[in-house]
């Protein structure tokens, strides 16, 4: 009898691991309902924000590259622009340096005229000076002449003509002398 009981309490006893049946048809009824629930509301808002998402994400990229491609034609455009402002650097640097030495062309120029000038001034002046010089000389030279011809000869030479002609006649003797004494 005590097998009998065992057996018997056995069989009444639940299982542990099985559930009753009634569970089992109220968790697939809930499960079903809640499958339900999300398939008609939570996935297609779900679905409607991923593909917002998806849109806002393509636009972000596309906008992105957009940016780029202007970011690269403003690069571009930029070394353009820099590329000419060197050239246009380097031109401007090049029409300085002609321009500086033409301008130093004509300041030479003008220099070596303006040291002509002043050469042919003091030519002039030279030349003028070595006259007044030659007239004083002529003066005190005949003065002196007439004055020791007066004392060697012994008359007065107070006549301008005699005396002029006495100074030329000299003057005349002392330039051939002077040239023959040259040409021994």
């Amino acid at each position: 009898m005590v097998k009998t009981q065992i057996v018997l309490a056995a069989e009444e006893a639940p299982n542990p691991v099985l559930p009753h049946l009634s569970e089992l048809i109220l968790g697939l009824v809930a499960f079903l309902i809640l499958f339900w629930l999300l398939k008609k509301f939570a996935v297609p808002r779900f679905e409607k924000m991923y593909e917002e998402r998806t849109a806002a994400i393509e636009g972000g990229i596309a906008k992105a590259e957009k940016a780029q491609a202007e970011a690269e034609e403003a690069l571009a455009k930029y070394q353009a622009q820099l590329k000419d402002a060197y050239s246009e650097a380097a031109k401007i640097r090049d029409d300085a340096r002609l321009e500086a030495e033409r301008i130093k062309e004509e300041l030479r120029a003008e220099a070596q005229d303006e040291a002509a000038r002043i050469i042919a001034q003091g030519h002039a002046a030279l030349q003028a000076q070595k006259a007044q010089i030659v007239t004083e000389l002529r003066n005190e030279l005949g003065r002196n002449s007439i004055e020791l011809a007066s004392r060697i000869v012994g008359e007065h030479l107070e006549d301008e003509v005699r005396r002029r002609g006495t100074v030329d006649r000299f003057l005349a003797e002392l330039g051939s002398s002077a040239g023959n004494g040259a040409g021994k």
